[in-house]
């Protein structure tokens, strides 16, 4: 197997052309420079030792030169055996709450859009722990499961929005029973965090919790927005603010921070409520709580076991930047005279 370690590197091959481009552009400006100050006839007479055959020669050695150089960072590396790796860590879901509540501006740029920042910093720290995102309103569903594929885990995280439901309403109780099923049987330490205004529509959270409690879950909560309330902003299919929900009676709707019931599932889950603002990262804190737990074995998988050849392009491209440098301008003696007995010139 083959790959590039840092192949980011790779678009740097993009300068070459220019270089080329570059480099003709000189060459062309500097013809016409000794044309302008001096006859053609004259040249021979004036820079009678430059040879331009040369001049091409080190311009191609300079430009393959940088070539390698570019493949040598970019760290082409070659697959020498497979290996069998165990995998240990936690196990977290993630409950994010998409209902229209949600896009409430008190937390900015809204509380879904605050939420999946935080959710996108957290995918970038772990490291052989897995995460699973579900999304729900009056319904829970799974975006993804538990997985240790954070690139994977951030595009599906991208995609939600506040269409990802079909129904809109909140039920807490849903996503903490969908989250309790979605654990498989491996012994790892396994929490829930519930993102969420607290809003909640459905009810039977207790249950809920008191379920997950036996199957040895913790789970956490934050909460999202202001006690005092905000207005659920409306936007048009342009995103332009067309005004604010309202009920039926033309009030407008102010969507609250209901912290008691985010307390109270998170002390019977053995967990902690952390309440969101715009300037703390508060999974990231429970994360760092969980990772002090004991990770345990889910899993093996086979990795490719991979060896670096990056000097097979770096000892050439130092070699020839060496010979580029002893190569001069000046014409060969011996080509000048056997140029001179076959009759041509160089």
């Amino acid at each position: 197997m083959f790959r590039f370690e840092n192949p980011e590197y790779l678009n740097l091959l993009w300068l070459i052309p220019i270089i080329i481009l570059l480099l003709f552009w000189l060459n062309k400006r500097r013809k016409n420079l000794i044309n302008e100050f001096a006859d053609l006839n004259l040249h021979n007479s004036i820079i009678p030792d430059h040879s331009n055959a040369k001049t091409k020669i080190k311009s191609a050695i300079v430009i393959l030169s940088i070539a390698l150089l570019i493949l040598a960072a970019a760290n082409p590396q070659v697959g020498t055996k497979l290996q069998e790796v165990k995998q240990t860590g936690i196990d977290v879901f993630i409950c994010l709450d998409v209902s229209l509540s949600m896009s409430a501006e008190d937390i900015k740029p809204n509380r879904l859009e605050k939420a999946k920042y935080q959710i996108s910093n957290l995918i970038q720290r772990l490291k052989g722990d897995r995460i699973g995102l579900i999304i729900f309103a009056v319904q829970a569903y799974i975006q993804f499961p538990l997985t240790t594929d954070y690139s994977a885990a951030n595009l599906f995280l991208n995609a939600v929005d506040f269409n990802s439901v079909p129904q809109q309403g909140t039920a807490i109780a849903s996503a903490i029973n969908m989250a309790a099923q979605s654990f498989d049987t491996a012994s790892t330490q396994k929490a829930i965090v519930i993102i969420t205004d607290g809003e909640d529509h459905e009810g039977d959270i207790e249950s809920a919790v008191e379920n997950a409690v036996d199957k040895g879950i913790k789970i956490y909560t934050i909460g999202l927005g202001s006690p005092d309330g905000a207005p659920i902003p409306v936007y048009d299919e342009q995103g332009n603010l067309r005004g604010f929900k309202t009920d039926n009676q033309g009030n407008t709707v102010l969507t609250k921070l209901n912290e008691q019931i985010l307390k109270e599932i998170a002390n019977k889950g053995d967990g902690a409520y952390y309440r969101g603002n715009n300037y703390e990262d508060y999974l990231d804190k429970i994360y760092s709580d969980l990772s002090q737990l004991e990770k345990s074995e889910y899993g093996t998988k086979k990795v490719t076991d991979y060896e670096s050849r990056y000097y097979y392009l770096l000892i050439p491209a130092l070699l020839l930047l060496i010979i580029e440098f002893f190569i001069s301008e000046r014409k060969s003696p011996f080509f000048v005279r056997l140029n001179k007995k076959l009759g041509l010139e160089e």
